[in-house]
């Protein structure tokens, strides 16, 4: 048991970091022009790119190696498919299945890729949500050729939507309609709040040199106010329609595959998941089924 918490610790641990390194990657262009009192001239691109690739890498390295060594201890944390090694071969599974759906045709925003993120978060936890976010994207970036400098913000974008669908409340049996609903306005708040997110990746680019305010343009000492009202224009303007048609495609396949897909995710977590072994003598006191 002690072993059990002090794992889930650590686990809370590098989760805690890997959205600390994401959220100062979003957001330094924000405070380090101010510091240095100059503005940006460039374009994402340059050394922090590789450098958040890195940390993002060795910190889903970090969490596979640690739900590894669950798995071999026969201790399984909370929420997961664990108690062998076998968690490991269905995360990849649903990592490749989920990276080849990003070969569909879609309609701006819209991909099918979103739902199986969110539902493995919602079944196995933050931490596997993390990871199945953060390695759907990259896989399938490299199926489809899309690396670039934006790579890994999208592996935290994602990650950060499978790990909060692991903060969801579970309904069980008794959630009915009320889970996919609940299930559904969060895949239409990750619609919206995913583009929000990826949109800071390039905003302070926009205009660059721009010295004064210009109505949707970030600029070295805004204050707190002025720079959310300008994002906000600046969202509504250039990303409000693409990310509707997400948050859209993401509510109509919840409500079509959320049940039957949540229901075969906890069917394997229920064939995954370790389980004491109770004597003959003392079987009395277990109820019976």
């Amino acid at each position: 048991m002690n072993s059990s918490r002090a794992s889930k610790l650590d686990g809370a641990v590098v989760l805690g970091l890997a959205t600390l390194v994401g959220i100062a990657s979003f957001l330094y262009p924000f405070f380090l022009p101010a510091l240095a009192g100059v503005g940006v001239q460039t374009a994402r691109g340059g050394i922090e790119v590789p450098l958040l690739f890195t940390a993002i890498g060795l910190l889903a390295l970090v969490l596979i190696l640690m739900q590894l060594q669950e798995s071999m201890g026969g201790a399984p944390a909370s929420g997961y498919p664990g108690g062998t090694s076998r968690h490991l071969a269905l995360l990849g599974a649903l990592v490749a299945v989920d990276a080849s759906l990003r070969l569909m045709p879609t309609l701006l925003g819209a991909s099918p890729i979103f739902l199986l993120i969110m539902l493995v978060g919602y079944c196995y936890g933050a931490r596997f949500g993390f990871l199945m976010g953060a390695l759907t994207l990259l896989i399938s970036a490299l199926i489809t050729g899309g690396l670039g400098p934006w790579l890994p913000y999208q592996m935290l974008g994602a990650g950060w939507m499978g790990m909060t669908a692991g903060w969801l409340p579970r309904w069980g049996a008794s959630g009915g309609w009320r889970e996919l609903a609940m299930l559904a306005a969060f895949g239409a708040l990750w619609g919206f709040l995913y583009g929000a997110i990826l949109n800071l990746m390039e905003w302070p680019y926009a205009a660059p040199g721009l010295q004064e305010q210009a109505g949707l343009y970030w600029t070295p000492g805004m204050s707190f106010a002025d720079t959310v009202a300008t994002y906000g224009r600046y969202y509504l303007t250039t990303s409000l329609v693409y990310d509707s048609f997400r948050a859209a495609a993401n509510v109509a396949l919840v409500l079509v595959l959320g049940r039957p897909v949540v229901r075969l995710l906890d069917r394997y977590r229920s064939r995954f998941t370790w389980r004491p072994w109770v004597p003959y003598e003392d079987s009395e006191a277990v109820p019976a089924a």
